[in-house]
């Protein structure tokens, strides 16, 4: 008897292990019966028929990164390229992805290097360096059309290295270096010539307050001379005032008289002292007229009125 129970405790766990199934998070398991597709089984406890229904394929749903082997692509200028990238992608459909192809990684990775070829293909060298964008767009477009009958979503793909002929790096090194010593001239060329206008402003703004400088200080020497010129005129004019109210008071004409005989006596004596030629008056009767009024107003203090010229 305990043979027996023995056994079917033995079968009893049997019928329960292989009834029973639990799916991990993120997981799906495509269950078939009697060799024929029945379902697939969602994350968490699931129930089959023991020895009737068997799990077949087990896939998971998360994002799986897929290494694509580097290859050499020709571009459209005949030159050699070494590719590689990654391939991004996730099982949508596993029932598809279970009967759509018999290895759907193989088939992706492939149809990655055939497509990667063809789009590098229809490129010049230099374009496929500044494209890597668009090349990416066109294969990750290719895949997700091919993909979609074995129940695969390619998600992105990225070109990881390009890696063109030892020989065409020297020459694409030698257009660089070439190219950089042209922009070092340019700018320095670019230097010297807004050194050369910035001295020649400078000069200019130079010269042009140096002139400013000189006009403002001939109109302050114009408007200097002009004011001196009405202060001694001004003074000029006192004078003569004072003069004449001076003549017109008592003695004043005298006094006139006595100043002007005095100066026509020194002028006589100085032309005497200055010259070797004598120097006598037409008419001798004004000199001693004008003496005789002076000696007159000095001894007595009176007016004279020197005699009428002749």
């Amino acid at each position: 008897m305990e043979v027996v129970f023995i056994v079917i405790l033995v079968i009893a766990a049997i019928f329960v292990a292989r009834s029973l199934k639990v799916v991990p998070q993120q997981h799906a398991w495509v269950v078939e019966r009697l060799g024929k597709y029945h379902a697939t089984l969602t994350p968490g406890l699931n129930i089959l028929i023991p020895f009737i229904d068997r799990v077949a394929y087990q896939h998971s749903l998360k994002e799986i990164p897929l290494d694509v082997p580097s290859q050499v692509c020709i571009t459209k200028d005949n030159t050699q390229l070494t590719v590689d990238g990654i391939l991004y992608f996730q099982v949508t459909d596993p029932m598809r992805a279970s009967y759509g192809a018999s290895n759907y990684i193989v088939a992706i990775t492939q149809l990655a290097q055939t497509t990667l070829r063809s789009v590098i293909g229809k490129m010049e060298l230099d374009k496929t360096f500044e494209e890597r964008t668009s090349i990416n767009v066109a294969v990750v477009q290719a895949l997700d059309e091919a993909a979609l009958n074995w129940g695969v979503k390619v998600l992105r793909y990225e070109i990881k290295d390009l890696t063109p002929p030892a020989a065409i790096l020297h020459a694409m090194q030698a257009q660089i270096t070439a190219e950089r010593e042209k922009r070092a001239l340019i700018a320095a060329s670019e230097g010297r010539r807004q050194e050369q206008i910035n001295i020649a402003t400078g000069e200019r703004e130079a010269f042009i307050a140096r002139s400013e400088g000189e006009k403002q200080a001939e109109i302050n020497n114009a408007q200097g001379e002009a004011a001196a010129i009405v202060a001694v005129a001004e003074a000029n004019a006192d004078a003569i005032r004072k003069v004449a109210q001076a003549i017109r008071e008592p003695g004043g004409e005298q006094a006139v008289q006595l100043k002007v005989a005095e100066k026509a006596v020194e002028a006589y004596a100085q032309l005497a002292q200055k010259n070797n030629t004598m120097i006598v008056p037409g008419n001798m009767t004004e000199v001693s007229g004008l003496i005789a009024s002076a000696m007159a107003i000095i001894q007595r203090g009176a007016p004279v009125v020197p005699p009428p010229q002749r």
